[in-house]
């Protein structure tokens, strides 16, 4: 049996949490267009009969700007040293720029076994995927993968080659198991996802959700309280929408969304509050639970 850790790394929003989603077969990443989605490191657990590779998804590396900006990056780089091999994921649709260099360089520097995957390939021309193999081949890596996350082709050899990389060694979950997320930061994530699909310019960023309470009621119904924490007052009405349309509707697909997961009846209470400048305050980083 080989079994070990393998990091997803990459620029913001070029398919990380897709992928990860891909290889295990359930989500257990959110997804959004919106750079930093990802703000925490994701495990998502795939078994197999000869191996358990348990992959980590991580924020996409950039400039930082922000404590939370800085924090993020922190998270790549811890992974980076505990991982047993590297999944670095390009996007097919670009062109590899500055970012992904810098990268690149990182990984060459850390000494770790790298296989990249070139994502995308079913919205990008044969001939962008070309070039991008070939660019990234002179990076010297272990193997390059063209493969499209979305739609789940061409993941097989990417698995073939990240198990003949791990080492001998034990199971470290259940077969079955898909993640190791605590119940209440997955479904924070998915309400999340819900508001990031309908929110604009810079509020994205300056939203984050923590679950303050579980708890089953008579009936079998589960009862769920979320805080929505946001910079500024002003953000607090485009959050909640015009006579509540938005939180109503987020509320309404994220409640769908968490019913499936826990397989019960769900009631949703989301409540909208200021935490002015919260990306800028490592204290409010860690009570928001990141």
């Amino acid at each position: 049996m080989r079994s070990g850790f393998v990091a997803v790394v990459g620029r913001p929003n070029v398919g990380k949490s897709t992928l990860v989603n891909a290889l295990v077969g359930s989500k257990v990443a959110i997804t959004s267009p919106r750079p930093q989605t990802t703000r925490n490191t994701i495990r998502g657990i795939l078994s197999t009969p000869e191996a358990q590779l348990v992959f980590v998804d991580t924020p996409g590396l950039h400039r930082p700007r922000t404590a939370l900006g800085e924090r993020l990056n922190r998270l790549v780089e811890g992974t980076l040293a505990e991982a047993d091999a590297v999944v670095f994921v390009l996007d097919a649709t670009q062109r590899i720029g500055p970012g992904d260099r810098l990268i690149a360089g990182r990984l060459r520097e850390s000494g770790g076994t790298t296989v990249v995957v070139v994502n995308k390939v079913d919205a990008a021309a044969r001939e962008a995927v070309g070039e991008q193999l070939a660019e990234a081949g002179a990076w010297d890596f272990r193997a390059y993968v063209p493969l499209s996350a979305l739609r789940g082709e061409n993941l097989a050899p990417l698995v073939a080659e990240l198990v003949a990389l791990l080492p001998e060694g034990p199971t470290y979950f259940p077969p079955g198991m898909v993640t190791d997320q605590p119940e209440a930061l997955l479904i924070g994530e998915l309400i999340r996802e819900k508001f990031l699909a309908r929110l604009r310019e810079e509020l994205p960023h300056s939203l984050a959700v923590l679950v303050e309470g579980i708890e089953e009621q008579r009936g079998g119904v589960v009862r769920v309280e979320a805080r929505l924490a946001v910079e500024r007052e002003s953000q607090k009405g485009m959050i909640i929408g015009k006579g509540g349309a938005l939180l109503r509707e987020a509320g309404s697909e994220a409640r769908a969304e968490i019913e499936a997961l826990l397989g019960a009846r769900v009631f949703l209470d989301l409540r909208v509050r200021v935490e002015k400048d919260w990306q800028r305050r490592p204290g409010l980083i860690r009570r928001l639970g990141m």
